[in-house]
């Protein structure tokens, strides 16, 4: 698998999870480069390339989506889609590495960037939803604030009075 040098089209500042979209773009571009030597190869490593390429850019893809999401439920999703995506592209990789298609060293890595990917996305999935839980929680907390506030305040309504009709 050639390794060219990545010279990313925008300088990464890392905000805004910069660094993992572009880590998830090169992982799709090694796959990229490792199925094109399994195309070439016995009929077993052919078959695996549509299945492979496949989950291995939608991860990618994913996680482009989640820097646009609507909301945070939505940017949870997305990522959680993504991180299915590469964990199959991870066992699709170990399965070519374990039953040895394509090239073992190219194997092996893409195995590791892998494993390493799964593991930042879901820490980054695990934040969020300690973030949302945390905001959800804090409105909570306001709102019941506001009502303990409104309901002891000068205008208290009055709760024990008896409604009466007058006689017509």
């Amino acid at each position: 698998m050639a390794q060219d040098s990545y010279a990313p089209e925008v300088h990464p500042s890392f905000e805004d999870g910069q660094d993992i979209r572009d880590r998830s773009f090169e992982y799709a571009c090694r796959v990229v480069d490792f199925c094109q030597v399994l195309s070439d190869g016995p009929a077993i490593g052919r078959l695996m390339v549509s299945q492979l390429l496949s989950c291995s850019l939608s991860f990618a893809t994913m996680l482009e989506e989640a820097r646009g999401a609507e909301s945070d439920a939505d940017f949870i999703s997305k990522c959680c889609i993504g991180l299915k995506e590469c964990r199959e592209s991870w066992t699709r990789m170990r399965v070519c590495r374990r039953c040895k298609i394509g090239p073992a060293q190219d194997a092996s890595a893409l195995v590791q960037e892998a494993n390493e990917l799964i593991a930042i996305v879901t820490t980054i999935i695990k934040k969020k939803r300690k973030n949302v839980a945390a905001k959800l929680a804090a409105k909570k907390a306001e709102r019941q604030a506001q009502r303990a506030k409104r309901d002891d305040g000068p205008s208290k309504r009055i709760t024990n009075s008896k409604f009466q009709i007058p006689n017509s």
